[in-house]
């Protein structure tokens, strides 16, 4: 891969991945709640799991299949939909003091939070539509593939644990502030409602 078509990559990464969507949402929202330590050991390292998993789904082919099948298509963005707007309920229920993201006494474990990171990325089916279009752009047909995609994958998950830093650290800062005057009840409320309409648009998705 030539040097200009890898920094033209990065530069696309860096704005497509530093645009708010429900990863980043999460990392902020658990920022907040837990920290920015615990948020990077559990619930970043969930929602990087799973886009490595589209991802690689996508650049080993099997995306295109998906994509082809209607059916298939459709289950995976009506149970990620689903997903996202039960958690959406349980971020705008959560109490002033924690945020109950599974609903049991075991929700704040590093497990659960990393478990709701893999959910959450593999929530989108729209990550295997992007992964098929986008990264065969930046991808040189006469060179071998293997190296190719590991550089893509690398980089994309470099800039995108740096998207999650930044959001997950910010939301640390503005905790004290949110625990003010119950600032944060309504900053669950706002960020529920936000996971529930992910979760209606994603519904209503139809493939171009």
């Amino acid at each position: 891969m030539s040097l200009q078509l890898w920094l033209a990559y990065v530069g696309a990464v860096f704005v497509i991945s530093g645009t708010p969507g429900p990863n980043m949402l999460l990392a902020m929202t658990h920022g907040i709640h837990h920290g920015l330590g615990r948020t990077a050991s559990s619930t970043m390292l969930g929602l990087l799991a799973g886009l490595a998993v589209i991802l690689s789904i996508s650049l080993g082919g099997l995306g295109a299949v998906l994509l082809a099948s209607s059916h298939a298509f459709d289950i995976i963005k009506y149970v990620g939909a689903a997903y996202l707007i039960y958690l959406g309920i349980k971020t705008w229920r959560a109490s002033a003091d924690g945020l109950e993201t599974e609903g049991r006494p075991d929700a704040d474990s590093a497990w659960a939070r990393f478990r709701i990171g893999v959910l959450i990325a593999l929530s989108n089916p729209k990550a295997i539509l992007f992964g098929v279009a986008f990264f065969p752009q930046f991808i040189d047909a006469k060179q071998p593939m293997a190296g190719q995609a590991s550089l893509l994958l690398l980089t994309f998950v470099l800039i995108e644990t740096g998207w999650m830093c930044v959001y997950a650290g910010g939301g640390a800062r503005l905790a004290s502030w949110l625990r003010q005057s119950g600032r944060m009840r309504w900053f669950n409320r706002a960020a529920g409602g936000a996971f529930v309409a992910a979760g209606v648009l994603l519904g209503a998705f139809k493939r171009g």
